[in-house]
């Protein structure tokens, strides 16, 4: 098989809240009409009897789940349509402040062994603290991630992409941290955000009022919600720029269907590939 491309998504299932049904519908029809490669899904319920991603994926996934989840299963999780390698996770509650409701923050990566010339590719979930005042929380979090990424990678090429809920906006250092506008912890890295570098100036809110299951789902706890960007897809920069070309990104689940919405938050979507559109190599 000779693979040049990929089409990856994040999206935050929101477990089981709200009409789940209705929801699952919607989701797994999204899902088959999208065909993507790989996906993080966070908030996914993993149980001994229940696979909340291989139910709306199906059975031609590979797939890995967090090993620390909360009472209910909920854990990040990584789908892939090729074989998964070495997958290592972090535990980012050690990092929080004590709070009311213990959230399941963490990082999952994943070595995928794509095909020629894609080759070794590292895909990483990460979802931090979400309270909106915990950004230094976040900034050790994904530093944290940003670490491990580099072990795993152990000085041998490979592509990574890293997703997810990041529960922060763009201006926020722990994403400045990503996109290689500076520094934190001593450390500097470089990823490209697919949404900026294909929608600049856009703001592409992804937690938003308009979807009503954002401001009045469980609790109403956001009812004073103005529209945040907090859902992500990042490429890996060498040197001299991103590993993959991003081709597209888009925003999923940002409408309902039939009056249905698909989470409280939108997922994002991106086509990437390993070569320019010319036919070359991507350096």
């Amino acid at each position: 098989m000779h693979v040049k491309s990929l089409r990856v998504a994040t999206q935050n299932i929101w477990r089981f809240h709200g009409d789940w049904q209705a929801r699952r519908a919607v989701l797994r029809e999204g899902f088959r009409a999208l065909r993507p490669d790989l996906v993080g899904f966070q908030e996914a319920i993993v149980t001994d009897d229940y696979e909340q991603p291989r139910d709306l994926l199906g059975a031609d996934f590979h797939f890995a789940h967090q090993q620390e989840r909360e009472y209910d299963g909920s854990c990040v999780s990584i789908a892939s349509r090729w074989p998964i390698g070495e997958v290592r996770e972090l535990d980012g509650r050690g990092e929080t402040r004590p709070h009311r409701h213990p959230f399941n923050c963490g990082t999952l990566a994943a070595e995928i062994h794509a095909p020629e010339p894609l080759g070794r590719l590292l895909f990483v979930n990460h979802i931090p603290s979400w309270q909106q005042d915990f950004e230094l929380e976040r900034e050790i979090q994904t530093v944290a991630a940003a670490r491990l990424v580099e072990e795993m990678l152990d000085d041998r090429p490979a592509h990574v992409i890293l997703a997810g809920d990041l529960d922060a906006e763009p201006d926020a250092a722990s994403i400045r941290f990503l996109a290689g506008l500076q520094s934190l912890g001593a450390t500097s890295v470089r990823y490209r955000d697919a949404w900026a570098s294909t929608h600049p100036g856009d703001q592409g809110h992804t937690f938003s009022p308009e979807n009503p299951m954002t401001t009045t789902g469980e609790g109403g706890d956001y009812a004073l919600e103005l529209g945040r960007r907090i859902d992500y897809i990042f490429v890996r920069c060498s040197s001299h720029g991103p590993t993959l070309d991003i081709r597209a990104c888009d925003r999923l689940f940002d409408e309902p269907v039939d009056g249905v919405w698909a989470s409280d938050h939108y997922g994002v979507t991106a086509d990437l590939s390993a070569t320019l559109p010319d036919g070359r190599p991507v350096p």
